[in-house]
């Protein structure tokens, strides 16, 4: 008879909605479906340094009957997105295998996926990994875990930030998250009806944003406008806006003032800034994205039956399949690609996503510096 496996999970890197709908799934597959012993991993590599696990079971996770996680955002597990953990490696590795796991399951981002299998690599870990991140800029899956309720989150923002607009006749700048890549300021503009949509992957001019600010009022005689900025885009020096926090840490922030000042310069038009900041990490996981977390979770732990590692899961035509974690690291983080349907879309729509025939751009790399 087969030694019962016994199996780690932790989540690391920025929370986002439908992290506990994977750890839920894993847990009630694995326990019910193959009879292991499922153990959460407290903050990640935190919890390997300090050798702290705790059982997990379906029926140790629900409130009288009521099974929370699957509608619980953030994580029950704890995260970090912080600290020197390759230069903690060897002590990690050696608690990981004191510890007596028999695979790991790893829910992070593609920087975070990518530490912990350097770890795995060098360890000798049995690792599968799971894409989250708002971001969705993790190669080769079409979605990430809490993407969707992101784009849901800032397309409602836009949704009442209209009435304010068109009440007072202003232009109103969403700055979003999205580090350097702009999938969430993409996919949010076009359902929260944005006129101009600044990613960090296409160059813009500032007379291109205000002329589609004037046609709006010559053309359509419409008074407001909405802008969305993704945080990674620079100004017209090419330069990023961010600020130091107290931990010494470099944050993204500042690009929407930038741009609504330069705004109410060319067009007159008065300007209001919105920075959705950390909310878009927050709330409920979407419909879709429950289903994405939970078919993920699955088949995180059917590769673990089939004793197929180094492999993450992903989101591809409406299924699961898997990839390995080294091709998803040689080809992360993924921009928007320019010759893309959604973008191509955007600009058949009249949106103002920038210019294509920049010079200082490059399609192939669809990376760019904005210059006047």
């Amino acid at each position: 008879m087969s030694k019962r496996k016994r199996i780690g999970i932790l989540t690391s890197g920025g929370d986002c909605p439908g992290l506990n709908a994977v750890i839920r799934a894993v847990v009630i597959h694995a326990t019910q479906s193959y009879n292991w012993e499922v153990l959460g991993i407290p903050y990640a590599t935190q919890g390997l340094l300090e050798r702290k696990c705790f059982p997990l079971n379906a029926h140790g996770m629900d409130l009288h009957g009521i099974d929370p996680l699957l509608n619980m955002g953030g994580t029950i597990l704890g995260s970090i997105n912080k600290g020197q953990t390759l230069d903690e490696a060897d002590e990690i590795i050696t608690n990981y295998h004191l510890m007596g796991f028999d695979a790991l399951i790893a829910i992070g981002g593609e920087g975070s996926l990518a530490i912990l299998q350097q770890l795995a690599q060098k360890g000798n870990w049995k690792m599968v990994g799971v894409p989250k991140t708002i971001d969705n800029d993790v190669a080769f899956t079409e979605r990430a875990v809490g993407f969707d309720t992101a784009v849901n989150t800032i397309t409602d923002a836009m949704n009442r930030l209209t009435f304010t607009a068109a009440s007072h006749d202003r232009v109103m700048v969403v700055e979003v998250m999205g580090r350097d890549v702009g999938h969430l300021a993409l996919h949010a503009g076009i359902a929260g009806g944005a006129d101009v949509i600044l990613i960090p992957e296409i160059p813009y001019s500032l007379d291109g944003i205000c002329q589609k600010i004037l046609d709006l009022r010559e053309q359509w005689g419409r008074k407001f406008a909405l802008v969305v900025v993704a945080e990674g885009a620079k100004t017209l020096q090419g330069e990023a806006r961010s600020y130091t926090d107290a931990f010494g840490e470099v944050r993204l922030r500042g690009i929407g003032e930038y741009i609504a000042d330069q705004i109410a310069k060319c067009s007159k038009a008065e300007t209001r800034v919105t920075v959705l900041g950390h909310v878009q990490r927050g709330g409920m996981p979407s419909a879709l994205d429950r289903i994405v977390a939970t078919s993920f979770g699955k088949a995180a732990v059917d590769l673990i039956a089939a004793e197929k590692y180094g492999l993450m899961v992903t989101w591809q035509n409406g299924s699961v399949s898997e990839v390995s974690l080294a091709d998803v690291f040689t080809h992360s983080p993924m921009p928007v690609d320019p010759n893309g349907f959604l973008l191509q879309t955007a600009i058949g729509l009249g949106v103002y996503v920038g210019e294509l025939d920049h010079p200082n751009f490059s399609p192939s790399t669809a990376r760019c510096i904005v210059t006047v």
